[in-house]
């Protein structure tokens, strides 16, 4: 059996995605730019595109850019936003996806601005009263950037509060939203954000493209020079093909988002279940209670930790991961891992869910498990 538990890492293609993009692949090829018919369909597709992902968001059309991945959108906030705002402080968490934690270390290596990196609890909760008395005595315009759910552990980061933090002193925010993006309401009107990033291959869309929701009335300078795309922010043809097909993984998954979410979490629920009474001296990683509904993060003892593990389950046909999403199948150490202070005897491995998963595949997985054990 084949069972795909890393889908915090990516998600497969829906069925309709696909069906989409073959047609669209046939029938418009047209490049967005020109100004032939060929070309005003395509602009057209486009544009409503963004209308529908704005919609979603209860954003304005204006706000959002389309980018090529949720990586890609952080960096531009992050090296673009620093120039157009005379940023001198950026502020992030210890727990931060490695694109904003290198990125903000770049940063501040090259330019004069000071990097503040602030620790996170046991549980992966930065302690919010740190980053107020930071703000609060902070000189020159600040940046922060909190990821809104964790990558590796699931924990998930009340971005409501923070951003009225942010707002009270006069700090721009910006939160890294990929995991959480079409499996949570969002509603930007109702929160202090200034930019959020969003990539489709997290929500059954295709790899390559994703996008940046920017308030309007904050702006950035362009990352990448030309013919003018995206509001003269990211010059070059648009990757038509696959912003259609994350229009409507999007417009799929959330359609689809309490039936998926229900069925999600009864798996997880199950698995939960089977490994505390099949396993002894498990233990999971993260809030169990404010966490991803997609991911469980699982610390095995000491007598799994190997660095054979993530390669005996990937030979039974079971894809999971022990480190960051973009590191996946890579069995090295984790700087969440270590920032909540799991010990270096323990394995943890993330698994990752979407609503194509059974329970059958968990009994599989469980009983794979227990055969390690026993080796």
């Amino acid at each position: 059996m084949n069972v795909y538990f890393d889908n915090a890492a990516t998600t497969p293609l829906h069925n309709e995605v696909i069906a989409l993009m073959h047609q669209t692949a046939i029938n418009m090829f047209g490049n967005p730019s020109s100004s032939h018919s060929f070309g005003r369909k395509s602009r057209a597709a486009i544009e409503q595109a963004r209308k529908t992902i704005a919609k979603y968001l209860n954003a304005s059309p204006l706000e959002i850019i389309f980018t090529s991945c949720g990586t890609e959108s952080n960096n531009m906030v992050l090296k673009m936003g620093i120039q157009k705002h005379n940023i001198k402080h950026i502020v992030i968490s210890e727990i931060e996806h490695k694109c904003v934690l290198n990125t903000a270390e770049e940063i501040c290596n090259k330019q004069d601005v000071e990097l503040h990196i602030l620790k996170v609890n046991k549980l992966g909760h930065l302690k919010i009263n740190d980053l107020s008395s930071l703000l609060e005595r902070l000189e020159g315009k600040v940046l922060v950037s909190i990821m809104h759910a964790n990558n590796e552990i699931g924990t998930i980061a009340d971005i409501k509060k923070i951003g009225s933090i942010c707002k009270v002193n006069n700090a721009l925010f910006h939160s890294d939203t990929v995991q959480t993006i079409a499996h949570y309401p969002f509603d930007v009107k109702d929160i202090e954000v200034d930019f959020i990033s969003g990539s489709a291959h997290k929500f059954h869309g295709p790899k390559g493209v994703g996008f940046l929701y920017m308030k309007q009335n904050v702006k950035v300078d362009a990352l990448i020079q030309g013919g003018g795309q995206e509001r003269n922010l990211r010059s070059g043809t648009e990757n038509l093909l696959s912003i259609i097909a994350m229009e409507k993984a999007l417009q799929v998954s959330i359609e689809n988002m309490q039936t998926w979410r229900t069925q999600i979490e009864d798996i997880k629920k199950y698995f939960k279940t089977q490994l505390t009474a099949e396993i002894d001296g498990i233990s999971f990683n993260g809030d169990q209670e404010n966490c991803l509904y997609t991911v469980l993060s699982v610390s095995f003892p000491e007598r799994f930790h190997t660095d054979m593990f993530l390669f005996n389950l990937d030979i039974k046909g079971i894809a999971v991961s022990g480190g960051s999403a973009c590191s996946s199948g890579a069995n090295k150490g984790s700087h969440v891992i270590s920032a909540i202070g799991i010990p270096e005897n323990r394995q943890s491995i993330r698994f990752s869910f979407s609503h194509y998963n059974t329970k059958k595949e968990v009994d599989y997985v469980i009983e794979i498990l227990k055969s390690l054990e026993k080796n």
